[in-house]
C-alpha cells in the first residue's frame, strides 16, 4: 500500500521541526538491548536511552521493565550521541515532570502501585516512576509492624501523603488505602442491616453513658445506658454489663454509619400481651343413636280422615 498525502504531510511537519538540548521529548520504543533502549521520535534520528539513564530505581532492568511499543517521555541531552543519534534521559524528564503529577496524584488522594525494594531504619523504601519513595513504618500496616522485613519486594498500592520537589522528598502511606478500604467494606456491611434486628453481641468497651457491642465482624453499635435493660434505673453500664458479656440486643436505629441498639426494646415486646384466640363456636352433633328413627315415630300424633 503506497504512502498517503497525511502520510507525507506528516513526514513533512516532522522534517520541520526542531529538536534542542533540554527539550522534552516523547517517542515509541521500537529497541531494546541490554545496555540500552532506541526510541522513534517521528523525527530525522532515533532517540537512544541508556539504561543508567532510564530510571533511577536501582531494580531497573531494560529487559524486564520495558517494552517495545510503549510510549515514553525523556529529556534532550545531546542532539549526537557520535553515531547520528539523539542522545536521551528518562531520568532528566521524569525529574521535571513528575512533581507536578505527583502532587496533582496527592491532592486527588489518587491510589499509585508501589513495590517495596528494601526495609530501613524507621520505614520502607519503593520507587514510583524511579522516584524513591518512603513509606514510615507506621504508614506501613494497619497497625504497627516492628519488622519490615516481609514487606520487601511485594507491591502495594499506597497514596501520596508528602510532596516536596525542591527536597527531592517522596513519602506515601500504605495504611490509609487499607483503612479507607476497610471503612468502605464495613460501610457496605453496615448497609445490610435492617432497624429491627435482634441479634446476640459480646459487649466490647463500657463508658458511662454506654456499652459499645460487636455485633458483627468489625461493626460495634451502641447501647446507650437507657437502653440497658435492669431492675429500676441504672446509673452507669459497669453496674449491670462486664466487658465481653454475650447480650441479646435489637437494632432500633441506623443513622450516618452509627448503629443505636437496645435491650429494653426486647422486654417491651415480651411484656406485650398475647393476642386473644377466638374460639370457634363448637357445635354438639347428637349420637347416631338418636338420630335414627322409622316412620311409625314420625307419623305419631297425626290424625288422617277415612
Amino acid at each position: 500500500m503506497g504512502e498517503t498525502m497525511d502520510d507525507f504531510s506528516t513526514e513533512l511537519n516532522n522534517s520541520m521541526r526542531v529538536i534542542k538540548e533540554g527539550d522534552i521529548v516523547e517517542g515509541t520504543v521500537v529497541g531494546i538491548s541490554d545496555s540500552e533502549v532506541t526510541v522513534d521520535l517521528q523525527y530525522f534520528a532515533e532517540g537512544i536511552i541508556r539504561a543508567e539513564d532510564y530510571s533511577g530505581d536501582p531494580a531497573f532492568s531494560i529487559r524486564e521493565n520495558v517494552s517495545i511499543g510503549e510510549a515514553v517521555k525523556a529529556a534532550v541531552v545531546r542532539m549526537d550521541d557520535g553515531h547520528g543519534n539523539i542522545l536521551l534521559s528518562r531520568k532528566k524528564a521524569i525529574e521535571i515532570l513528575i512533581w507536578d503529577e505527583l502532587q496533582a496524584k496527592m491532592d486527588s488522594r489518587e491510589y499509585v502501585s508501589l513495590k517495596i525494594s528494601e526495609a530501613v531504619k524507621g520505614g520502607l523504601v519503593g520507587y514510583y516512576e524511579g522516584i524513591r519513595a518512603f513509606v514510615p513504618a507506621s504508614k506501613a500496616a494497619l497497625s504497627y509492624t516492628e519488622d519490615l522485613s516481609g514487606f520487601v519486594g511485594q507491591t502495594f498500592e499506597a497514596i501520596i501523603i508528602t510532596v516536596d520537589a525542591e527536597k527531592k522528598r517522596l513519602v506515601m502511606s500504605i495504611r490509609d488505602v487499607l483503612k479507607e478500604k476497610k471503612d468502605a467494606e464495613k460501610a457496605q456491611r453496615v448497609s445490610s442491616l435492617e432497624v429491627g434486628l435482634v441479634t446476640e453481641g459480646t459487649v466490647r468497651t463500657l463508658t458511662d453513658f454506654g456499652a459499645f457491642v460487636n455485633i458483627a465482624d468489625g461493626i460495634d453499635g451502641l447501647l446507650h445506658v437507657s437502653q440497658i435493660a435492669g431492675k429500676g434505673r441504672i446509673r452507669l453500664p459497669k453496674d449491670v454489663l462486664s466487658v465481653g458479656d454475650k447480650i441479646k440486643v435489637k437494632v432500633t436505629q441506623i443513622r450516618d454509619g452509627r448503629i443505636s441498639l437496645s435491650q429494653k426494646a426486647l422486654e417491651e415486646r415480651a411484656a406485650e400481651p398475647a393476642p386473644e384466640k377466638v374460639e370457634e363456636e363448637k357445635i354438639v352433633l347428637p349420637k347416631s343413636e338418636a338420630l335414627t328413627t322409622n316412620l311409625g315415630s314420625l307419623l305419631k300424633g297425626f290424625k288422617f280422615d277415612e
